[in-house]
Formats: C-alpha cells, sequence, structure tokens
C-alpha cells in the first residue's frame, strides 16, 4: 500500500467527502493502512480549519450544517460588535454609497448611521435595510434574489447585475476568519459567491470582524488579502498579522476608545 504524507491525506479526505457526502473513521484507516487514531487527528486538523464537521465516527463536510440564524448570531460577542460597528461607522461619509453584507456585525453599524445626510445603504440584509431604513437620510438598495429565512437575506447572483449601474465607494463585509493565503472567507458557499462578486465592485474593502477570526479559515473565499483596504477589528491581532498587513499596506484599525466625532 503507498504511503500518502499527512496532507495529501486529508484533501484526499476532502475530496471523498465532497463526492460522498461523508466519510467514516473505519474506511479511511482501510483506505490509507493507518490506525484509527492517526485518521481522527485528521479529521481533528481538518475540523480546526472548520473545513469539516466532525460526527460520531466519522466526519461530513462543513457546508452541510446551515448556517446560524441572524438572531443567534447577534447575540454573540455584541460588545466587540457594536465597537466595531462604532468604529466602522466614521469611515463612512454623507454623499456615499455603500454596501453592508448580511452579517450581524454590519447590523451593528448600521445603527451608528442614524446621522448621516444623502447615504446609500446597498444590501442584500434585509434586517440591514430595514434598520437603515428607519434613518431620515439613508436610502436603501436592495439587491434582488431568493429569501434565505435563517439569515434574513436573499441569496443568488441574479439580482446583482443591477448594482453595476452603481459606484460603490466602500463595501463592508463580516467573515467566518481571515487567513493567508484564503483571504477572507465564509461558511456558507452562497454567501460567500455574493459577496465575491460585490467585492470586485467597491472600490475600498473593509473587513469587520472581531479578534477571534485571526487564522481561521471558512469554507469558501470572497476576498484575497490584496483586495483589502482596511481592517476594523476589537482588539490588536497577533504580530505576525500586523507584519503581514503592514506589508501589504492594509491599514488596520484597531482603536481601543472610541472616535471623538459624532455618529
Amino acid at each position: 500500500m503507498r504511503e500518502v504524507f499527512p496532507e495529501i491525506r486529508r484533501q484526499e479526505t476532502l475530496d471523498l467527502l465532497k463526492q460522498a457526502g461523508q466519510v467514516s473513521v473505519t474506511d479511511l484507516s482501510r483506505k490509507y493502512g493507518v490506525s484509527d487514531v492517526t485518521i481522527r487527528s485528521d479529521l481533528q486538523t481538518l475540523a480546526e480549519r472548520n473545513l469539516i464537521i466532525r460526527t460520531h465516527g466519522g466526519a461530513i463536510p462543513a457546508e452541510a450544517v446551515p448556517e446560524i440564524s441572524l438572531n443567534l448570531r447577534r447575540t454573540q460577542m455584541t460588545a466587540e460588535k457594536e465597537h466595531i460597528g462604532f468604529l466602522a461607522a466614521h469611515l463612512i461619509k454623507d454623499g456615499e454609497a455603500v454596501f453592508l453584507d448580511t452579517s450581524s456585525t454590519a447590523l451593528a453599524l448600521v445603527q451608528h448611521l442614524k446621522k448621516r445626510r444623502e447615504l446609500t445603504i446597498i444590501t442584500n440584509s434585509l434586517a440591514v435595510a430595514q434598520l437603515g431604513g428607519e434613518h431620515y437620510g439613508i436610502s436603501i438598495v436592495l439587491t434582488g434574489g431568493i429569501y434565505q429565512r435563517d439569515t434574513d437575506s436573499l441569496i443568488g447572483l441574479n439580482g446583482l447585475e443591477m448594482l453595476r449601474q452603481f459606484h460603490i465607494q466602500k463595501g463592508f463585509f463580516g467573515a467566518h476568519g481571515l487567513s493567508d493565503p484564503e483571504g477572507l472567507t465564509d461558511v456558507s458557499h452562497t454567501e460567500a459567491e455574493i459577496k465575491r462578486e460585490v467585492v470586485k465592485m467597491c472600490r475600498q474593502v473593509i473587513a469587520i470582524m472581531d479578534s477571534s477570526k485571526w487564522g481561521r479559515v471558512g469554507f469558501s473565499s470572497f476576498a484575497h488579502l490584496k483586495d483589502i483596504h482596511t481592517i476594523v477589528t476589537d482588539g490588536r491581532p497577533p504580530q505576525k498579522w500586523v507584519d503581514k498587513l503592514t506589508a501589504l499596506e492594509i491599514k488596520l484599525i484597531t482603536n481601543s476608545k472610541h472616535p471623538n466625532s459624532e455618529d
């Protein structure tokens, strides 16, 4: 039986998952002629990269698990998201057109835009549209698509064609993680494909993510590191990331105190 290096074995395991929808420790152990302990270690490594979900005796693809509902995400790390939203809001000027995605952090951002004037928010999030629409100086443009109940959003690429008529100054994107070389990633392929297209339309790409996201890898990439202009987060990242972002000339906003300017 051929000897397979661990990383090759893990990649082949991912390929098997895509084809079969699930794998078992026993079957993989027989296939590669290694112990169950070795296979469990492989699966744990892939799970830590958020590429699979561990199950009793095996694994399933990460995308097989339904998206966490927006209502649940809004209850997680609320203080951090509120702070990130506050900081990110100060990057938005009167008269601009900006894209906000379906992330709960983008929803936190909208709450700090009530004093903006002649601002256009483009979004596929019904929650963002509803909250932004309550403010007099904000116009809302919704993308088309199929309604997804759990995330309260519109999905599908067909509704994005109309956006090409707009000049989108800034796009604000939440993410499951930021890693190298994967860039910004999402656990949902459908959400990632929308973000991937919108990233191409934005003059500036701004990541809004809490400090737990450094080094995490989701199922699908939507922006390379070279695409990102600014990252707004709640704390200083590991030094290796500070060095990397400096080298790539990516602006990092991590103020520990709120800016003096008003909302």
